[in-house]
């Protein structure tokens, strides 16, 4: 058996923004739709260090397992923050289709997710538009913003790297964490380990797609914030416990009933944003079916990639 491999520069020559964004919009939809199944993501900690993750799902055809980490200390080390791999089957045969690199595929789909919530529940008229945090998967939320026609704000603790990506994607760096943090829309890819949004702060008409809270003890958004706003998420069973929102449960601020899973948005199933005060919240924990939409796509082309390819 050959199995073609794509390493991190063949996912994205092999998927672009607009073909990421509709991928993972249709994954949403195949999946509020029982179409597309996953089991939630299994943990595999070394705290504080960081984490594992193992990520099955199932749809149109294909199997994928994704084996991923999160060490949020490795950029302090000159190691990049999320390493892994993604296996592609037949899930007919139970053949092997291909392997693909698991921090690519992450990137994609975290900025195709963040900018269809953010597309999906900002107020109609929205004029202005932030990615805080300019790391590898906050770069690529800001090429997806920028793909699709958006200008956008960018604020990174280390401003070198805000001026990088700015330079390279057609972005304008922020004059402050403050004037990013005021957009109308704001999506957060942060490591989560300090509050972006206190108490108090967000604005009326706001929308926040928040990315980076994906573990335990990380927040990027007060829990009282959290009590103010309408929310949604990518699926109740990962957020309730793995996300932004696992700090509301806990507090008994957040019930299942004030959250709706973005995919019964996109099918017309339930309401997205009511009124334009609202306030809308997207917690993202990062789904198994997003990763097999970029799959997908970037199988599909395999045959005319010059790619490595694996004798098994």
């Amino acid at each position: 058996m050959i199995v073609p491999c794509f390493s991190g520069a063949d996912v994205e020559r092999a998927v672009s923004p607009h073909e990421a964004y509709d991928a993972v919009k249709q994954a949403f939809i195949a999946h509020a739709k029982g179409d597309w199944t996953m089991h939630p993501k299994l943990y595999v900690t070394n705290y504080p260090a960081g984490d594992f993750r193992a990520m099955p799902a199932l749809g149109d055809g294909h199997a994928l397992l994704k084996w991923v980490t999160s060490f949020p200390g490795n950029p302090a080390q000159g190691l990049p923050t999320v390493t892994g791999l993604v296996m592609l089957s037949n899930a007919e045969t139970g053949a092997l289709v291909a392997l693909l690199d698991a921090a690519a595929v992450t990137a994609l789909r975290t900025a195709a997710a963040a900018v269809i919530a953010a597309e999906t529940l900002c107020r109609a008229g929205a004029e202005s538009t932030a990615v805080i945090g300019c790391g590898v998967n906050g770069a690529e939320t800001v090429r997806m913003f920028r793909a699709l026609g958006s200008d956008v704000h960018v604020w990174d603790l280390d401003p070198a790297r805000s001026t990088l990506v700015a330079d390279r994607l057609g972005a304008t760096v922020a004059t402050s964490r403050e004037e990013a943090l005021a957009c109308d829309i704001v999506v957060t890819v942060t490591p989560g380990r300090e509050l972006l949004f206190p108490n108090g702060s967000l604005r009326d008409g706001q929308h926040v797609s928040m990315m980076g809270a994906d573990g335990p003890g990380k927040a990027e958004v007060a829990v009282g914030e959290l009590a103010r706003a309408d929310l949604f998420c990518d699926v109740w069973e990962q957020a309730s416990h793995g996300g932004e929102l696992a700090a509301g449960v806990e507090a008994g601020v957040v019930t299942r009933d004030r959250v709706t899973d973005i995919g019964r948005v996109l099918t017309g199933e339930a309401d997205g944003r009511r009124y334009a005060e609202d306030i809308t919240l997207f917690d993202s924990t990062g789904l198994a079916i997003q990763d097999l939409a970029i799959a997908k796509v970037a199988v599909a082309k395999a045959d005319a990639m010059d790619l490595q390819r694996l004798l098994l």
